[in-house]
């Protein structure tokens, strides 16, 4: 069994995956002066026959060491995860080598973070850390096939950070 340690979620590890939906950097402010605009943080991407829909996910936590051996991918369209309390939760991806999964890395947001999986990106099942496990998921809904299985041979575990 490999051990793949958690890394802190930063959008400059997590770019080759997706994006990281956070309030920082610059800014401007909107409803008079009330509120910042972090504008345009996603790249979303719904495919040619695909349009953007909102799901709310209810997953059950898990704790941490956390084993697993599945991934999948959308190769049809983005997908955001919006966590709907201020909690940690786990990211497991892994990059594309030949339309295979290569050795997963694991990334553990701070609570305050969403990501965005770009079209295609090799992903872990949502993994929250803590109750209530809600998120708001914004992905493709269209009329192909947008979901891709992979099971590697040997369980990887991800230990407490």
């Amino acid at each position: 069994m490999s051990v793949i340690a958690p890394e802190p979620l930063t959008a400059e590890a997590f770019a080759p995956f997706g994006d990281v939906l956070e309030a920082t950097g610059e800014f401007r402010l909107i409803n008079a002066g009330f509120c910042q605009r972090h504008h345009d943080r996603a790249r979303l991407d719904f495919g040619p026959e695909g349009r953007a829909g909102i799901s709310i996910f209810k997953a059950i936590p898990r704790a941490l060491p956390y084993e697993f051996d599945l991934v999948e991918r959308h190769p049809e369209g983005s997908q955001a995860f919006v966590p709907m309390s201020a909690d940690p939760f786990l990211i497991i991806v892994a990059p594309d080598e030949g339309d295979r999964p290569g050795r997963p890395r694991a990334f553990l947001s701070d609570g305050t973070q969403a990501i965005n999986f770009h079209r295609g990106t090799w992903h872990g099942v949502l993994t929250p850390l803590h109750a209530p496990g809600l998120f708001a998921v914004i992905d493709r809904i269209g009329p192909t096939p947008n979901l891709e299985e992979h099971r590697y041979p040997e369980p990887f575990t991800i230990p407490p950070a």
